[in-house]
């Protein structure tokens, strides 16, 4: 139950980031620094709880790797997804949906969220739970800058999910296309498991 609270929160916030700077600023570069450095904090906040993945794909990648029980996989998934409709909620009550929803390119947009979903759950394995670099002080920092990266590279693209969780609360707030949901979830996920499995290719010692 604290892991699933710890997830809620740390999900919970970064939605309600991304919901409030990209209503209120637009697009820039606030909402990306903004969502780089919410992710950040919250991972150094609940990393000793839960592992802070605030991220369904990050769940199923840490799943895969074998550093996370079968039993954690629903209860995470719940509790990312609640806290990104209750973040969704709060956005509206506070500043309302969003004026126009952006609709991307499919082909485009599965491409660039397969390519940084990747990435994230790449540097998450390699940075939170290889031996190598167990014990690091940097993981909270690496993460957010690889999201940040993203949402500077391909944000105009896909909108910068790299988490369903984070897709399913801007299709709460009509930032994204309810019809496209799809997408996040099967390239998110595709690529999760990608990374997961590269990961124990080139770490065969690191089980």
């Amino acid at each position: 139950m604290r892991k699933a609270v710890v997830e809620f929160i740390g999900t919970f916030f970064l939605v309600l980031t991304i919901g409030c700077t990209g209503i209120a600023a637009g697009a820039g570069v606030i909402p990306p620094l903004a969502i780089g450095a919410i992710l950040m904090v919250m991972i150094f906040a609940g990393g000793h709880v839960s592992g802070a993945h605030y991220n369904p794909a990050v769940t199923l990648g840490v799943y895969m790797r074998g550093r996370l029980p079968t039993s954690d996989l629903v209860p995470y998934w719940t509790a990312q997804i609640g806290g990104a409709l209750a973040a969704a909620a709060l956005v509206v009550y506070h500043r309302g949906e969003a004026p126009a929803v952006f609709e991307p390119n499919v082909g485009k947009a599965f491409s660039a969220e397969l390519l940084y979903t990747f990435a994230l759950v790449w540097v998450v394995l390699n940075v939170a739970t290889a031996k190598g670099n167990a014990g690091n002080s940097f993981y909270g920092l690496a993460i957010g800058f690889t999201v940040l990266a993203g949402a500077f590279s391909v944000g105009n693209i896909s909108g910068g999910a790299f988490n369903p969780a984070v897709a399913v609360g801007a299709m709460a707030l009509h930032m994204l296309p309810w019809h496209l949901v799809w997408l996040y979830l099967v390239a998110n996920m595709l690529a999760a498991a990608a990374a997961a499995t590269t990961f124990k290719l080139v770490n065969p010692e690191d089980r």
